[in-house]
C-alpha cells in the first residue's frame, strides 16, 4: 500500500504574495498493483502533485506532511537514499519526451545510463532489449543510435516508458503521458500502462485532464480540484454516480467533447 499523508500540502513562494497553496491537505491511498486515475483541470495541481511524490519540487515549494512507499516516509529521506529509490522502485514518466530525453544524447546512451544508475555489475543489454520489446520498439542498432529528434513524439513516449520499466518498479507515475499524441498513439501508449500493469504487477498512478481518456484503463478515479482531491471511488462509480459538483462538470465536458467529435467524423 502507498499511501499520501492526509496532511500532505504543498505552498510556494510568490515575491509579491508571501506563499500560494497549490496542494491542500491531501490524502490518497493506492493498492499494490493497480492503476489509479488522477484527473483534474489546468493549475489543479496534478504536476506539482507526481513530483511532490518523487520529491523533486524546487525550493520556491514548502512540503508539509508525508508519503509513505512501502512502509517508508519518501519525504523524511536523505538525497541519497531517494536515489536508490527513484528509477528502481519509483518511476516517473512526464508528459514530454522533448523535454525529459537529453537533446544530445542517442536513444542507447540514454538506457544504458538509466540502467547504470542502479547496476553496475549486470550489463543491461537484455534488460535494455526486453523493456523495448515491452513498448512495441525493437533494441536494433539503427534505433538506439538515434538521437531524440530524430523520433518521432509517439515513440519517444515509448521510449520514456521503457525507461521507466528497466528495473520493474512497483509504481510508475506516468504524468499526462497522452498530452502531446494523436488520439489513435494516445489509446496505443494507455493500453501499453495497462500491459506493464498487468504483466509486471506494477502500480501505475495515471495523470490526466481528460476524465474519458481514463475510462478503458483505470480501476478508481480520485478527482483533483483546487488542489483537494474532492471524490476518490471506483470508475464506474465515478462515471454514472458523480457526488461532487466539479465531476459531474468534468463528465458533461467529456461527453460533449465526444459529441463533437462524432459530428465532425460523420
Amino acid at each position: 500500500m502507498q499511501s499520501i499523508d492526509p496532511f500532505l500540502s504543498v505552498s510556494i513562494t510568490v515575491s509579491y504574495s508571501g506563499k500560494a497553496p497549490v496542494l491542500r491537505d491531501l490524502f490518497l491511498q493506492m493498492r499494490r498493483g493497480e492503476i489509479l486515475g488522477l484527473v483534474g483541470g489546468s493549475g489543479s495541481g496534478k504536476s506539482t502533485l507526481a513530483l511532490a511524490l518523487m520529491k523533486l519540487l524546487d525550493r520556491r515549494c514548502t512540503v508539509r506532511g508525508h508519503v509513505y512507499f512501502n512502509g517508508r516516509d519518501l519525504l523524511a529521506m536523505k538525497a541519497a537514499e531517494l536515489r536508490k529509490i527513484r528509477g528502481r522502485e519509483l518511476a516517473l514518466v512526464l508528459q514530454s519526451p522533448a523535454a525529459a530525453l537529453n537533446p544530445m544524447l542517442r536513444i542507447g546512451s540514454q538506457l544504458r545510463e538509466a540502467w547504470r544508475a542502479h547496476e553496475t555489475t549486470l550489463d543491461g543489454t537484455t534488460a535494455i532489449s526486453e523493456a523495448l520489446q515491452s513498448v512495441s520498439l525493437f533494441a536494433e542498432h539503427s534505433f538506439l543510435r538515434r538521437y531524440p529528434v530524430q523520433i518521432s513524439t509517439g515513440q519517444g513516449q515509448r521510449v520514456l516508458i521503457a525507461m521507466a520499466l528497466l528495473h520493474r518498479p512497483a509504481l510508475i507515475i506516468a504524468d499526462e503521458p497522452t498530452s502531446a499524441l494523436d488520439a489513435i498513439t494516445q489509446m496505443e501508449v494507455l493500453q501499453l500502462l495497462k500491459h506493464c500493469n498487468r504483466s509486471f504487477g506494477a502500480g501505475v498512478l495515471l495523470i490526466s485532464h481528460d476524465l474519458a481518456a481514463l475510462e478503458s484503463v483505470c480501476d478508481r478515479v480520485a478527482v483533483l480540484h483546487d488542489g483537494r482531491i474532492v471524490e476518490c471511488a471506483p470508475l464506474l462509480d465515478i462515471m454514472h454516480n458523480p457526488s461532487h459538483s466539479y465531476t459531474q462538470r468534468l463528465i458533461q465536458s467529456a461527453w460533449r467533447v465526444r459529441q463533437a467529435e462524432v459530428a465532425l467524423n460523420s
